[in-house]
C-alpha cells in the first residue's frame, strides 16, 4: 500500500513529513526531479511535460494517488493533466485546494458557490511560475468572493534553501515581504505557496507582524489526505514499501535532505 509524493525537489519533504505523522501505517514513494529543480523558473509547457513523466512513473511503481507537493506543478499541470484524462483507477491531487479550503473555512468537497468569507485581504508569496499561472486566484475564485489577492514572486528563494544557505533565503523572505507590504500593507493572511517555505515560516510569521495569520501546506493537506483516504481507501496503491527516488545524484541529494529536514534520508536513483 502506498501514495506517491512528488516534488520538483525537496520541498515536498515539508509534506511527506506532515503526511507520515498523520498516517502511519500509509508507506510513501517520495519522487524528487532534482535533475530540473528549480521549476519556478520554467515555462508552463516543461513544467507540464516533466510532472507527467513523474507522475507516470509513480503509477507504473504501484501509487494509485500521487499528490503534487509542489505549487509549480499543481498550478501548471494539474489541471492538464486531468482535462486529458488519467488512467482508470488512478489519480493525482495538487496541493492548493486544501489550502485555500483551510483558508475559507469550507469542508473537504464543499462544492456549494463562492460566497463572502472572513478574509478579505490575501497575501501570496509563491514562485514565479505559479504567480504567473494565476492558478491560486481561480481556485480561489470557485469557492470565495469579494477577496483581494496580492502575490509576490519570491526569486530565489527556493534556490537558496536547496543550496542549504539559509542566511541568504531568510534575507531574501523579508526583502520580498517587504515588496508585498508595500503593495497591500495590512493582509489578513498570508499563504506560503511553496513547499520549501514551510522551514522559513517563522521568518514569514516575523516579517509579517502578528495580526497576520500564515497559512503553510503540510499541516493542511495531511489532513485533506488523511480525510481523501478515509472516503477513498482504495486509492491506497498495491506498492509495499516507502522509498526516496531522484532523477538527481542520490548521494548528494541525500546528503542535503538529510540537513534539509534534519533527519537521515536516503535517497535512490531514478
Amino acid at each position: 500500500m502506498a501514495v506517491g509524493v512528488f516534488d520538483s525537489g525537496l520541498g515536498g519533504l515539508t509534506v511527506l513529513q506532515a503526511l507520515e505523522e498523520r498516517l502511519p501505517d500509509v508507506p510513501f514513494i517520495y519522487l524528487g526531479d532534482n535533475k530540473h529543480a528549480p521549476y519556478g523558473v520554467r515555462d508552463a509547457d516543461d513544467v507540464y511535460r516533466l510532472t507527467r513523466e513523474a507522475v507516470y512513473e509513480l503509477w507504473s511503481r504501484g501509487c494509485n494517488l500521487v499528490i503534487l507537493a509542489c505549487n509549480t506543478a499543481s498550478a501548471a499541470a494539474l489541471r492538464r493533466m486531468q482535462e486529458e484524462g488519467v488512467p482508470q483507477g488512478k489519480r493525482v491531487l495538487g496541493v492548493f485546494v486544501p489550502l485555500i479550503e483551510a483558508m475559507t473555512e469550507r469542508g473537504w468537497g464543499d462544492n456549494s458557490p463562492p460566497r463572502e468569507v472572513n478574509v478579505k485581504h490575501v497575501a501570496l508569496f509563491a514562485t514565479p511560475a505559479t504567480v504567473r499561472s494565476r492558478a491560486f486566484q481561480r481556485e480561489l475564485a470557485f469557492r470565495a468572493i469579494g477577496v483581494d489577492v496580492e502575490a509576490q514572486a519570491c526569486g530565489g528563494v527556493v534556490d537558496a534553501i536547496e543550496d542549504g544557505d539559509l542566511i541568504l533565503a531568510e534575507a531574501l523572505v523579508r526583502s520580498h515581504v517587504d515588496a508585498l507590504q508595500r503593495k497591500m500593507p495590512n493582509p489578513d493572511a498570508a499563504i506560503l505557496g511553496c513547499t520549501h517555505y514551510p522551514l522559513l515560516e517563522n521568518i514569514f510569521a516575523k516579517a509579517l507582524g502578528g495580526n497576520v495569520k500564515v497559512f503553510s501546506q503540510p499541516r493542511v493537506v495531511a489532513d485533506s489526505l488523511t480525510d481523501y483516504l478515509e472516503r477513498r481507501p482504495d486509492m491506497i496503491g498495491d506498492a509495499k514499501a516507502r522509498s526516496f527516488l531522484t532523477t538527481g545524484d542520490p548521494a548528494t541529494v541525500s546528503n542535503r535532505a538529510t540537513q534539509f529536514m534534519k533527519r537521515g534520508i536516503t535517497f535512490e536513483a531514478l
